[in-house]
């Protein structure tokens, strides 16, 4: 790993909307960018149209971005390596990795999610799958299309290793993009999984038309989840305080853009949850979470009501109305404590 992050060559590993993304902006910070994709046609598409015309249509890959469907290609001769792929490949993608990097490199991701088959957050998958090396999670209240539109965005990168997380900051540090760092990748990680599950309950109570004291009640409790969660497993409280906490949780529950809040409004009109996911037509992550999510907050013995509704909906056939119904009808109890 080079000490310098000038014109580095970077290889993302995923080529949907958030990685697209990625690769644009780290390629307006004077890197060179190799962008993988498991779908050949798709790929030929991006090096035909100079854009993501499925994920990310009306955004111009920069010259500086190189598109392939071969990770060896991707991975020859990188300096780093960004992996941006859904929860569910992320345990995979890892793994055909692994015999490929170099000892020295570390290994960052932009995923936000659970590994579906173990319930496991992503940096436990990624220290069974390559090794030991650097490992950090990037995550926080970043939509797609306004990264690549270079509008301001603020992010936290989070590893157990301070200068690995400086030199991931660095890289997709730029004008209009600025990367904290911070050592509680649990944290991070439980925020970026979790807060999508919640964005899909203010989806349903908005789409059931509960208006705004009741979306205000649901990030707030919501975020009691997030820490009740995060803190069992070891995160450090603040980390639900900052821009991977509450900053990401208020993006995904208010704004449209979000897939997850997307889902919630379609379940609340009524469409069934394989209807939804096909007219949103990409990976909606709180789908799987909540499921991962429902798991482990059993194996904790942990209370996350909210959550749990959203898996009765998703997973029991609970309407979006008995859901709100069964909310509502908790017996009174104190806030705190």
């Amino acid at each position: 790993m080079p000490a310098d992050s000038t014109q580095a060559v970077i290889a993302v590993l995923g080529a949907g909307s958030w990685g697209t993304a990625l690769a644009i902006l780290l390629c307006r910070n004077g890197h060179r960018v190799r962008l993988w994709g498991h779908e050949i046609e798709q790929i030929a598409s991006l090096r035909r149209d100079g854009e993501n015309r499925l994920f990310l249509p009306g955004v111009q890959l920069p010259e500086g971005v190189t598109s392939t469907a071969s990770l060896e290609e991707a991975l020859a001769g990188a300096s780093d390596c960004l992996i941006v792929v859904p929860s569910h490949a992320f345990r995979r993608v890892s793994e055909q990795i692994a015999r490929q990097l170099p000892a020295a490199m570390g290994v960052a991701w932009a995923t936000k999610g659970l590994d579906p088959a173990s319930g496991e957050l992503l940096h436990t998958v990624a220290q069974e799958s390559l090794g030991a090396r650097a490992l950090a999670v990037v995550s926080g209240p970043s939509f797609a299309q306004e990264v690549a539109h270079g509008l301001p965005t603020a992010v936290t990168v989070a590893s157990a290793d301070s200068s690995f997380a400086e030199r991931i900051a660095r890289l997709l540090h730029g004008e209009r993009f600025r990367a904290y760092t911070s050592s509680d990748m649990v944290g991070v990680e439980v925020c970026g999984a979790a807060k999508n599950v919640l964005a899909i309950a203010t989806g349903i109570a908005d789409g059931l038309g509960f208006g705004a004291n009741t979306r205000a009640a649901l990030i707030t409790r919501g975020l009691a989840e997030l820490i009740r969660v995060g803190t069992a497993l070891g995160g450090r409280k603040e980390t639900f305080m900052g821009l991977a906490g509450i900053g990401d949780l208020v993006l995904t529950c208010t704004d449209n853009q979000s897939r997850n809040r997307r889902m919630g409004l379609a379940l609340a009109a009524g469409a069934s949850l394989a209807d939804a996911q096909a007219k949103i037509g990409q990976e909606v992550e709180g789908v799987v979470t909540a499921l991962a999510m429902h798991r482990l907050a059993s194996r904790l013995g942990i209370e996350m009501p909210i959550s749990e509704q959203v898996y009765r909906v998703l997973y029991e056939g609970v309407s979006p109305e008995g859901a709100t119904r069964a909310l509502l009808e908790r017996e009174p109890k104190a806030e705190f404590g």
